[in-house]
């Protein structure tokens, strides 16, 4: 049972503290511009008739020839953003079915997402330490109130933290949220399963250790450096590199650069969160009286100060496909291959599943002998090959030609083959 959950038809308070219900009709909502879109779903800014035209968001999620797994996975995310109760959770007013699309009506944030803040306005990160410590705070605090509840939302990342001027802050996209409750968890309350974003993903998720809510303070503490700086550590590399530079080398941690000097208190909430041993972490409830947050308590006008100088979401929205488009053309040699990156983050963004074949060939193709060997150890230990596999097989099965060698820095383009930029900024 969820700590105050609602009860009784699934409703939303007025201004005026009134219970109002939200149709279950696809008739009753203007669908206006999308403020998002993925492989198979796209999220519309909408008017609700019935209700006096009240403007909300509508994620529209395509169930046709969808796995089994999907469809659960739909489900899941449904029943959990309407059992959920918090001011800096993303809940949903209502889902109905309508033909083959499965529609979730939520509460409109006008601001879009941290990440798309960013990529619109502050590539280097935003300028206020207060204003990050004030966006991290609320987000704790809603992943305070998963924990209690037993669950890990393991997909924490700016791309999931949602900013409004009158709502706030508000943690989104439970796709992949987990149940410490549920069958699948080993009889010590921990889970086992491979998900989440790779520069986020906590290193016993990686090695498909048992894992608990420890997990989601990792990827907090990822989302902070992220919310510093204007991009994850190591996103410049494909997948099968962050792995392995998540796992053998030391955390990441902020520095100071010429732009910008970061407190130590922000420094050291940030080592706090990325200690490799899980047991060392704080809980939600204790990272919450670190020092660093005392200085998000004047910032509750900080969401509103931010936005208010902004184009509005549609617009911005707007200018990043633009700015993606015309990056695209200047480098057609990679157009395919960026589509298929983003086509596979997107999926990733509710459940990433590598592909074995593709990690042996990437082995392949490391051209550095010493990294090829450490990937091969990393593949053993998941189990993916076995002990008597040799690194000569996998290039005999997937050998490069001289052109092919695999580049395991950045490429140049700004994007990352782990976390190539989503085209959404509501809850998708």
């Amino acid at each position: 049972m969820w700590k105050g959950k609602r009860s009784g038809p699934l409703t939303s308070s007025s201004p005026k503290g009134r219970k109002r219900e939200f149709p279950i009709r696809a008739a009753d909502y203007d669908l206006l511009e999308p403020i998002g879109d993925g492989a198979t779903a796209v999220v519309r800014r909408a008017r609700c008739r019935p209700l006096g035209g009240e403007v909300v968001a509508v994620k529209i999620m395509n169930m046709a020839h969808r796995t089994e797994s999907d469809v659960n996975n739909a489900s899941e995310e449904v029943k959990t953003m309407i059992m959920i109760d918090h001011p800096n959770l993303l809940s949903a007013y209502c889902s109905f079915t309508e033909g083959e699309a499965l529609w979730i009506v939520m509460p409109y944030m006008a601001g879009g997402s941290c990440y798309h803040l960013m990529k619109s306005s502050y590539p280097k990160g935003f300028e206020d330490e207060n204003f990050i410590a004030f966006v991290l705070r609320e987000t704790l605090k809603g992943l305070e109130y998963l924990h209690e509840n037993g669950h890990i939302h393991r997909d924490v990342k700016a791309g999931n933290i949602l900013l409004d001027q009158e709502q706030g802050v508000k943690l989104s996209d439970f796709g992949v949220t987990a149940s410490l409750y549920d069958s699948i968890i080993n009889r010590h309350g921990k889970r086992k399963t491979l998900v989440g974003t790779p520069c986020w993903m906590a290193p016993e998720v990686m090695e498909q250790k048992d894992y608990d809510f420890k997990a989601d303070i990792w990827s907090f503490g990822i989302t902070a450096l992220e919310l510093a700086i204007g991009h994850a550590p190591f996103s410049s590399q494909p997948p099968a590199k962050v792995f392995l530079m998540t796992l053998q080398h030391a955390p990441p941690s902020l520095h100071n650069t010429k732009e910008k000097k970061f407190t130590d208190s922000f420094k050291s909430m940030i080592a706090t969160c990325l200690i490799k041993d899980p047991t060392k972490r704080p809980s939600a409830k204790k990272l919450l009286k670190h020092p660093f947050f005392r200085k998000a308590k004047a910032e509750h006008n900080a969401v509103k100060c931010i936005l208010n100088k902004l184009p509005s979401l549609a617009e911005r929205m707007q200018t990043i496909k633009e700015n993606e488009a015309k990056l695209q053309a200047e480098k057609p040699h990679d157009k395919c291959k960026e589509k298929a990156s983003q086509e596979e983050y997107r999926r990733g963004v509710s459940e990433w599943n590598f592909d074995i074949a593709d990690l042996k060939a990437q082995a392949a193709l490391y051209p550095d002998e010493n990294e090829a060997e450490d990937f091969l150890r990393f593949l053993f230990e998941l189990d993916i090959v076995d002990e008597s596999t040799q690194l000569q097989d996998l290039r005999t099965r997937n050998g490069p030609t001289n052109d092919e060698k695999m580049n395991v820095g950045d490429d140049g383009s700004g994007k990352s083959n782990s976390t190539s930029p989503m085209s959404l900024s509501q809850s998708f």
